[in-house]
C-alpha cells in the first residue's frame, strides 16, 4: 500500500479541492432576441443557431 513520505501542505490540499469546484454554465445571450440558452446549442424559444432557423418554431410573444 503507498504511504506518502510527508505531509500534503494546505496549498496543494486546497489547489486539488479548488479544480473540483462547481461552477455555473455559461450562458449564451442572443442579440436579437435577449433570450440565454447554452453555447453552441440551438435556441429552444425561436429554433435558430447562429443566426439560421433550424429549427421551424414560432416565437411566442
Amino acid at each position: 500500500m503507498g504511504v506518502p513520505k510527508r505531509k500534503t501542505s494546505k496549498m496543494r490540499l486546497r489547489t486539488r479541492r479548488a479544480a473540483n469546484a462547481w461552477k455555473s454554465p455559461g450562458l449564451y445571450v442572443d442579440p436579437k432576441t435577449g433570450n440565454r440558452h447554452h453555447g453552441h446549442c440551438v435556441d429552444a424559444k425561436t429554433g435558430t443557431y447562429r443566426g439560421r432557423q433550424v429549427i421551424s418554431r414560432t416565437v411566442e410573444e
